[in-house]
């Protein structure tokens, strides 16, 4: 059996046992948080967790729900994309609310991680916010104040940022970073915008994560290495064995 490693008592230490995979569409998130659920869990408690918003598995989620899923679905996902565009203004109060909430569901996806951490269980997360780039699609605040010149959206954007600051504050012990070029990533997502993937595979090296400790990773290397310098990655920063 094996067990968490213990963090110091100082403010705003990384969360014990939060391993959180970020990156691209198309660099293979989700195989990999499957994988290492798999490899990992017979370790000791283990649970993946889901951190993005409405697009992915939270929009599965909410088709599921009784007559009015899917529509609901359509229509957060259609706001969702307009407010990931941080060139053009918000369309209206009532989507810079719909924002908000979002957000603040996503600090309490955070807050169960964190109670998780508490209790020694391996928490493999599938994406994580960050507060230095504006944009869900970066997993970032959705609401900017220069966007609007509305007192009660701005205000709502003042606060979402402050949820944001709070968030990327929770460091996970470990971010495993895959790293991938566009052209791969439309190759493996053809669904999806070539410019979008350009712009997110751009920003997503950018990113800090607030001096949380980071392992980054080209998902465009086969498959079992990706895997296997994750679970390198992992015992090495997360795992001891447990005297015997």
């Amino acid at each position: 059996m094996l067990e968490l490693s213990v963090t110091t008592d100082k403010l705003h230490a990384p969360l014990t046992g939060v391993v959180a995979v970020v990156g691209c569409d198309g660099t293979g998130k989700s195989t990999l948080t499957a994988d290492l659920l798999a490899n990992l869990r017979s370790k000791g408690p283990t649970v993946r967790r889901y951190m993005g918003l409405v697009s992915g598995e939270t929009g599965d989620k909410i088709k599921r729900l009784p007559f009015i899923g899917v529509r609901l679905e359509r229509y957060l996902a259609a706001k969702a994309r307009r407010a990931q565009d941080m060139k053009k203004k918000l369309p209206g109060t009532f989507t810079a609310v719909v924002m908000y909430l979002l957000s603040l569901w996503r600090v309490a996806q955070l807050r169960r991680v964190m109670r998780l951490s508490q209790r020694g269980v391996l928490v493999i997360a599938d994406r994580y916010p960050q507060a230095e780039i504006p944009g869900f699609n970066y997993d970032g605040p959705g609401l900017t104040a220069h966007r609007t010149n509305n007192w009660l959206v701005r205000k709502l954007a003042a606060r979402e940022q402050k949820l944001y600051e709070w968030m990327s504050e929770q460091k996970p012990a470990l971010i495993i970073r895959l790293n991938i070029d566009a052209d791969t990533a439309y190759a493996r997502k053809p669904d999806h915008h070539l410019s979008e993937l350009r712009d997110k595979s751009s920003i997503m090296p950018r990113l800090r994560f607030n001096g949380a400790n980071v392992l980054d990773i080209d998902a465009r290397q086969p498959y079992p290495r990706v895997l296997a310098a994750a679970l390198r990655a992992i015992d090495a920063a997360i795992i001891v064995p447990r005297a015997r």
